[in-house]
């Protein structure tokens, strides 16, 4: 699989990125380390270099059943980038809120339990999950430094962040910010129209796109929604994506995701799956070329409305 620079970083990562979020669902450690090693090989021989986490994913038991795949394969550490994030503070019993904490402590005590987890002594990208409400840009800019200068972390982005909200943050960040962590999709083309591409082509950072085949719905169907995914109707883009397959003898999911690649922002589509074949099968979008015309054709279908 091809390479290409993360941000203005150092780092070299691969076009695809592999999402966690899915590894350890069961509860059961050995069954979920099955799933893991299985997805985490078949997505490392297939060329994938990236590997996105969070904290959240499963309770922390992605990190840990990764962590326990990287003790089990000598030299993958070194050859991979392992991106995490933190922010997201479910309720922790009854009568608990939902909140969102970018204060410093917090990224601090989530970075320590991070490279718990994963068994690594340095994270290479590490992201604020969602915008804080109260985040104050120059104590999270504070975390960063001190965790940068105790070499516990390399590189520093954000996900899900508008445009305005990475903005004030890299106002006091002296480091540039590598990532913008958002849902990119051919049913979700937000990012496209609010500022997010524009911004990261700006900036130099990498757009990751998150759930870029619509939760499913543009490969062999949604398992799993999320709420503000419901009202996705893919039926306009299914169809357009199937009669492009039928022409170009490709897979409808490799030219959803070669949609994506296309761009010239850089996104790098994060694959979900844990099924080793709809892992191997998403890598096939790197080999895809699509014309301009082509392109166009797929956005007329995702817009359902002529350009103005």
């Amino acid at each position: 699989m091809q390479t290409v620079r993360l941000g203005r970083t150092e780092l070299a990562v691969s076009r695809l990125a592999y999402g966690c979020w899915r590894l350890a669902r069961s509860g059961n450690d050995a069954s979920d380390f099955g799933v893991t090693s299985r997805a985490v090989q078949t997505a490392f021989d297939a060329g994938y270099l990236l590997f996105d986490h969070a904290d959240i994913y499963c309770d922390g038991r992605a990190e840990t059943a990764f962590g326990r795949v990287l003790r089990e394969s000598p030299g993958m550490r070194d050859r991979i980038v392992i991106a995490t994030k933190c922010g997201i503070r479910p309720p922790s019993h009854e009568g608990a809120i939902y909140q969102y904490d970018s204060s410093a402590p917090h990224i601090v005590r989530s970075v320590e339990g991070s490279l718990s987890r994963l068994g690594i002594e340095t994270i290479d990208i590490f992201q604020i999950h969602r915008p804080d409400w109260l985040m104050d840009p120059h104590e999270v800019a504070e975390a960063f430094a001190q965790l940068a200068c105790a070499g516990k972390v390399r590189h520093f982005g954000v996900s899900n962040f508008r445009p305005s909200q990475v903005a004030l943050l890299q106002s006091a960040c002296t480091a540039p910010l590598a990532v913008n962590q958002v849902e990119i999709s051919l049913l979700q083309l937000d990012a496209f129209e609010d500022g997010t591409i524009d911004q990261c082509m700006t900036q130099q950072m990498t757009p990751l796109a998150w759930s870029p085949l619509g939760a499913g719905l543009l490969a062999d169907g949604a398992a799993e929604l999320l709420p503000a995914q419901q009202r996705y109707q893919p039926g306009r883009v299914v169809a357009a994506l199937d009669k492009m397959a039928l022409h170009r003898g490709s897979a409808r999911t490799a030219l959803a995701l070669a949609w994506l690649l296309q761009h010239p922002a850089g996104i790098i589509p994060i694959i979900g799956s844990t099924d080793p074949s709809r892992i191997r099968a998403a890598a096939l979008a790197t080999e895809v070329s699509m014309e301009r015309a082509e392109w166009y054709a797929l956005l007329h279908a995702a817009r359902a409305k002529p350009l103005p």
